[in-house]
């Protein structure tokens, strides 16, 4: 079986246990004419991935909590782009420089959102991209304020791969990169994943003060020099606030909030 017409299998399992029922392997095969051996499979894979439940007991299957987390994610990410593009489009105005949303999946920046400058040189990005944490302002935003623990996991599992001659590829110059990061509120990503673009990043809160997200301002490094950062940075920090404030986040009434 292919590996894409096993992921279209998969899919149409779950769309029957969607119908709120608890079923043996031989109903499932029936219901969708398939081999019942294929579909035995299939459900090992997917009660191990947490999308299917067995009970033991009645050799039934359902639908897994694991499906729960997913729709929250996609609830989300979905919330935090309603929230956010005001703020994103009034910032991409102001500036008329590249402005990106993103949020943390799977240890990487996932870009959900974002508006594009409308001058001949500029950044581009593709919705549903991913991009590393330790080497752009967006992940670096939210990397930055991650607990500890969390924080060398990621180092560990991801590495610190190389991209131009000014990424942090050492773990302590990335973790000093964090405290200030931490301090002064903002990410820079100062030609570390892209040769020649510069990026700005600040975090964006939920509204129990978790930081899962990130907006950031990127364009051609002759434009975004060094000297403006703290001018652009005033900007974008404000502009994460608003969007924060929007998504109910309210400073010191958060509890376990980083600081």
């Amino acid at each position: 079986m292919s590996k894409v017409r096993s992921v279209s299998r998969a899919v149409r399992i779950l769309e029957v246990f969607g119908q709120g029922s608890a079923l043996t392997v031989t109903e499932v095969a029936r219901s969708l004419r398939l081999p019942k051996s294929s579909v035995y499979e299939l459900l090992a894979t997917l009660t191990a991935e947490g999308l299917v439940e067995k009970d033991d007991g009645s050799g039934r299957y359902r639908l897994g909590l694991r499906l729960l987390d997913l729709a929250y994610a996609v609830r989300h990410n979905l919330e935090v782009s309603r929230v956010a593009r005001p703020q994103l489009e009034q910032l991409a105005a102001r500036l008329d420089e590249t402005v990106q949303l993103t949020v943390l999946d799977r240890d990487q920046v996932l870009y959900i959102d974002g508006c594009e400058s409308s001058r001949q040189l500029r950044t581009f990005f593709d919705l549903g991209d991913r991009a590393p944490l330790h080497c752009t302002a967006l992940g670096k935003a939210i990397l930055a304020f991650l607990p500890p623990p969390e924080i060398e996991r990621i180092i560990r599992l991801k590495g610190l791969r190389r991209f131009t001659a000014n990424t942090l590829t050492r773990a302590d110059a990335l973790r000093a990169e964090l405290a200030r990061t931490r301090e002064r509120g903002y990410s820079i990503d100062n030609i570390e994943h892209e040769e020649g673009v510069r990026c700005i990043g600040a975090p964006l809160r939920d509204r129990g003060g978790a930081i899962r997200a990130a907006i950031s301002v990127s364009g051609p490094s002759t434009r975004l020099p060094p000297e403006r950062d703290a001018a652009i940075a005033r900007l974008v920090v404000q502009a994460a606030e608003e969007i924060s404030r929007r998504l109910g986040y309210r400073p010191g009434a958060a509890t376990g909030e980083r600081r």
